[in-house]
This record gives C-alpha cells, structure tokens and sequence, in this order.
C-alpha cells in the first residue's frame, strides 16, 4: 500500500497566509512585537536587506525599525546616540 504525499512545506502561519509573499508590517516594542499586516519579510533599515519573519532577531522599539544582524542594530544605535549627544 502506497503512502499518502504530504504537501510540501511552505512558511505560511496558516491557510489564510499563502497569499503573503510581500514585506510585514510590524510594530516592534520591548523584547517582542506585533503584526499589523502578515508578510514574509521586514527590510533591515540599515543595508535594506530582506530579513524573513523567522530570522528576526535585531530591532528598535524607539526607532521602529528592524536590523539584519547585531552589527547593523550597534551602526544605528551609535548613528542615533551621537545625534542626541550633539
């Protein structure tokens, strides 16, 4: 007897998500974050690059924007302190 397939794994929360293949829209607070509008991705605000849902790790609730990696997160808060020290 023959196995049933499965279907193949897709990133999508559930049945309704499929259709999210473009940015999230996030509100970013301390230590977690909510979603205004589902998507797959956020845009670092630093180098632009795309940063999937699962892969984020690095924001700022002040600033509101996500951050590709710890580097990227110290850049803009070393940008931001300076501004607010001159």
């Amino acid at each position: 007897m023959a196995k049933a397939r499965r279907p193949p794994y897709t990133e999508a929360m559930n049945a309704f998500d499929r259709n999210m293949d473009g940015p999230a829209v996030l509100h970013y607070g301390h230590g977690d974050y909510v979603v205004m509008r589902p998507g797959r991705y956020v845009l670092c605000a630093v180098t632009g690059q795309r940063i999937p849902m699962a892969a984020l790790r690095y924001w700022s609730p002040d600033l509101q924007e996500a951050y590709a990696g710890p580097a990227e997160a110290l850049q803009r808060w070393t940008e931001t302190q300076g501004r607010r020290s001159a």
